[in-house]
């Protein structure tokens, strides 16, 4: 084969075309670094792998099978399948092998890695390499391996392709097989009987058998996800007579199945799920009860209704919350599900019965729940699992009811709640229970809490389990509780969802009988048929689209655009009517006259202008790359670290806890060749650190730490115990004194106006059951309620409904801006409205944007305690930077200037005019 690339190099290149996570990331550059000392080859020297493995990865006890097999334990969510496919495109780019074989533990995560690796799905797991865009890698399966797929040239070359015949035999192979294939044999009616597996038998177009055929490839390298699955001594030995170079597994827990688990020796890489959760890359696990709630009041059935109720409080809240979020950021809608596990398959059924029965919630969920377990069978069995498996899309699935059948590969991004029933709290802490429901459904955490968590109903375990989070490895890292007090995190009531659309359409009847807000008619076109109301919708989203090829709102209002308005909407109407009508003779009698449609336009068109600020879109961009950099310095203060070692027995307790034994401290932590790397590592993970440039600063300043704790601890014992324990601490000491040290390159921006502006689109709030919007005049007695609050009654604001985040800044702000003649009308924006990036790409949204005769005012409330803050002051400049490039754009266009002001809520007071806040808060001073 071709001499090997330089590995890092590659591994860098895959970072950035795959955007690896960190986890991912570390794991290929560990399986480069290592691979970059030891050759493969089918006659490995297993102890000289050993003894180099182990200079860098003390970890490394002892290989697991025949040949060298590394392990990568990555918390679940993380991505294994995508780290698998960066580890095989880096081995094939590098030269190092081009035959694969990928085993799945079964049928679910089999057919899901055909679908990962095959071409032109989502999830393509080589996207963005252009050496497989090139020539995409041939996959055989355990369906098609029996046609010659992976040996025939005709095979070899994709049809896609020019059809280099002789180019074939440098092309990727990348076999898939479930690990039952391996040990199949035929036990079809009819079938011949034999005692060997059918992938063993001899294929006459090979001359021997297609396992014998991968055993014999100089270069096999086996992928094994979910590792842990193939220690039987069935699968084991299987995989062992392959005799491939290389063997990676890939696992989120570390050690064997059975009665008396042991943790695997081959463990060069961990992750655990406890840093997932710290690094924001799955949902946050929340443990939930009631306030005051006694177990002792009452009995198993009882207690197991209770929960189950609770369970679907939380269940229907979040789908609100969901719905909200999706209809406010314009991305997909996720439909969640609820997971109840039951004790046996008998109890599964009783709770399936109950939770479809006529008694719980008037028999709302019936048909709605799958009941899935290890005594199905047949037909019933097939239907629950395809079901679950579609679980994700099938909008009729709310109820999971589960007790053994979820296994590795079942991992779906819209469980958001899980009822455990007779479970003890080791039981609900296990990665197996709650591992399933832990992907984040839009791949990163959005700042929404319900967004972002994933909740776990346990009365009867909740103490329990609240004692248990304490510790910093502990999985549940939040408490909820559900009720209907003021104070309850989840209602068990479903809340309403409140659209507030700056322009609507509403019937003159509904509007004479008063359903409508005092103030709403501003915001509403009134209409008296259904033709009318169809012209209108029409009408507001051909205005919405036009706003975005126009200069500002007020040109809406020109006659050109007026036609234009009228003629999409006419086509629009055109496209509402049944084909039948479109024929010749049975034309439309009641079809609106051209005359209709351009008064409902024209009154649309009114309304939008009226309750429209014009943003104007701005992109700012740096002129020149911007590089970070440090001095070289010393470290001072020095002697205000006195971290004392952890206690050797409790490093054990945590070991031997078999519930948190794969995420716990002690063992997620490769042990360091060098003491100074503990701390290096840590900051390496800043992006403002490049190695290359700062190594020598980097052990340096970590040699100074580590020489002042050698200096009051007893002996290197100890001082390794602190690095493992307080390295977080120890790398915030050196980067805090880094940062204040960090020069970046001057850099000026330039501001580009993009042409159109938008015309507001509808927000959406969440309120309680049974509550009703208020007038934001009516004085608030629980100003912590206040976020949970939904206020009308507004002349000047551009939206009907609003919601706020405080009394002091933002309730009492609206209430001046109401009040003050000068304004003319104000809004607090939607997600996306503004684009002003501050800290390395991050979107600042203010909280208010208001407009007077004379200018535009970005307003902003904050806590007179918060503006010196850094992250205020981060965004106070991108908002000035953004208000002179939207300022310069105005004097070339004689339009309004644009102000920013940063308002401390302790200067917020009734009767103070907006013209003294602009005159003391405003920071641009229009340029």
């Amino acid at each position: 084969m071709a001499e090997p690339l330089d590995g890092q190099k590659v591994a860098n290149q895959l970072t950035a075309r795959l955007s690896l996570r960190k986890p991912q990331r570390e794991s290929l550059h560990t399986l480069a670094d290592l691979l970059g000392q030891l050759p493969l080859s089918k006659e490995p020297d297993l102890q000289h792998w050993l003894q180099v493995i182990r200079q860098h990865y003390p970890t490394m006890q002892a290989f697991e099978r025949d040949f060298p097999s590394l392990c990568f334990a990555l918390a679940t969510g993380v991505g294994k399948t995508r780290l698998m496919g960066a580890m095989i495109a880096w081995l094939f780019i590098t030269g190092r092998s081009r035959h694969f074989l990928v085993l799945a533990p079964n049928l679910t995560i089999y057919e899901k890695l055909k679908q990962d690796f095959s071409l032109g799905h989502p999830k393509y797991v080589f996207a963005g390499i252009p050496e497989m865009a090139n020539t995409p890698p041939v996959v055989v399966t355990g369906e098609d391996y029996e046609d010659g797929r992976g040996v025939r040239l005709d095979y070899a070359v994709p049809a896609t392709l020019s059809g280099d015949l002789l180019g074939a035999d440098a092309s990727l192979h990348i076999n898939i097989f479930n690990i039952a294939k391996i040990n199949a044999r035929d036990n079809k009616k009819g079938a011949a009987k034999s005692v060997t597996a059918k992938v063993r038998r001899l294929q006459e177009y090979l001359g021997e058998s297609y396992f014998d055929h991968l055993a014999g490839l100089p270069d096999l390298v086996v992928l094994m996800d979910e590792a842990h699955r193939y220690y039987a001594d069935a699968g084991a030995k299987a995989i062992n007579d392959l005799k491939p170079v290389l063997g990676i597994e890939l696992t989120a827990t570390p050690k064997t199945v059975g009665a008396k688990p042991r943790p695997f020796g081959n463990v060069v890489y961990h992750y655990p799920l406890s840093c997932a959760l710290k690094d924001g890359y799955v949902k946050i696990p929340a443990v939930a009860t009631r306030k005051d709630f006694r177990t002792d009041q009452y009995g198993q059935e009882a207690l197991e209704t209770i929960k189950l109720e609770d369970g679907i409080h939380h269940h229907e809240y979040v789908k609100v919350e969901l719905e909200n979020y999706a209809r406010s950021h314009g991305v997909r809608a996720v439909k969640p599900f609820m997971l109840v596990v039951a004790q046996d398959t008998a109890h599964a059924a009783a709770i399936r019965a109950r939770i479809e029965s006529e008694e719980f919630f008037g028999g709302r969920y019936r048909g709605r729940v799958i009941e899935v377990h290890s005594n199905q069978s047949g037909e019933e069995s097939d239907e629950s699992m395809q079901r679950l498996l579609a679980v994700e899309h099938d909008e009729t699935t709310e109820v999971v009811v589960h007790v053994n059948k979820l296994k590795e590969g079942w991992d779906v991004t819209n469980l958001y709640t899980i009822v455990p029933l007779r479970a003890s709290a080791s039981e609900i802490l296990t990665e197996q229970t709650i591992g399933r429901g832990l992907r984040l459904p839009y791949g990163k955490r959005t700042g929404v809490d319900a967004v972002d968590r994933l909740c776990i109903i346990a009365h009867d375990r909740f103490q329990e389990i609240v004692d248990r989070a304490s510790r910093d490895d502990s999985l549940i890292h939040e408490k909820v509780y559900i009720g209907s007090g003021d104070d309850a995190d989840i209602p068990d009531r479903e809340p309403q969802l409140v659209e507030s659309a700056s322009v609507s359409v509403v019937w003159a009847a509904d509007r004479e009988a008063g359903s409508a807000a005092e103030s709403a008619g501003r915001y509403q076109v009134q209409v008296k048929t259904e033709q009318q109301a169809k012209i209108a919708e029409a009408a507001i989203k051909a205005v919405q689209e036009e706003a975005r090829k126009v200069s500002s709102s007020e040109r809406l209002k020109d006659e050109e655009v007026q036609q234009r308005l009228v003629r999409r909407v006419q086509r629009a109407l055109e496209e509402q009517r049944p084909a039948q009508q479109q024929l010749d003779g049975l034309e439309d009698e009641t079809a609106p006259s051209a005359e209709d449609i351009e008064t409902l336009v024209r009154s649309v068109t009114e309304k939008a202008v009226e309750l429209t600020i014009d943003v104007p879109h701005i992109a700012v961009l740096p002129t020149r790359e911007v590089n970070y950099g440090f001095p070289d310095f010393d470290l001072q203060h020095l002697d205000k670290i006195r971290f004392e070692p952890v206690s050797q027995e409790m490093l054990l307790r945590h070991l031997e806890n078999d519930q948190s034994a794969s995420i716990q401290w002690g063992s997620q932590e490769a042990r360091e060749a060098r003491p100074e790397d503990y701390l290096v590592r840590r900051l390496l993970d800043r992006d403002e650190v490049d190695y290359d440039l700062y190594a020598d600063l980097l052990y340096k300043l970590a040699g100074q730490v580590i020489a002042h704790l050698r200096g009051y601890l007893a002996d290197e014992e100890a001082v390794e115990n602190v690095l493992l324990y307080w390295q977080k601490q120890l790398g915030d000491f050196i980067w805090a004194q880094m940062g204040e040290k960090q020069w970046t390159t001057p850099c000026d921006y330039q501001g580009k106006v993009i042409p159109g502006f938008d015309v507001l689109r509808p927000a959406t709030y969440t309120l309680a059951a049974g509550e009703k919007p208020r007038h934001f005049r009516a004085p608030i007695t629980d100003k912590r309620a206040v976020r949970q609050m939904v206020f009308e009654g507004f002349q000047r604001c551009c939206f009907p409904y609003q919601k706020f985040d405080s009394v002091d800044g933002e309730w009492r702000l609206a209430q001046v801006l109401e009040d003050d003649a000068s304004v003319l009308k104000w809004m607090k924006p939607a997600p996306g409205q503004f684009r002003i990036e501050y800290r390395n790409g991050q979107n600042y949204e203010p909280d208010f944007v208001v407009e007077t005769a004379t200018s535009y005012l970005i307003v902003e409330p904050k806590r007179a305690d918060q503006i010196d803050q850094g992250d205020v002051q981060a965004k106070a400049s991108a908002a000035m930077r953004w208000c002179s490039y939207a300022n310069q754009h105005a004097r070339e266009h004689g339009a309004k200037p644009w102000c920013y002001l940063l308002v401390p809520d302790d200067q917020i007071v009734i009767g103070v005019s907006l013209a003294r806040l602009k005159a003391e808060f405003c920071l641009n001073d229009n340029d």
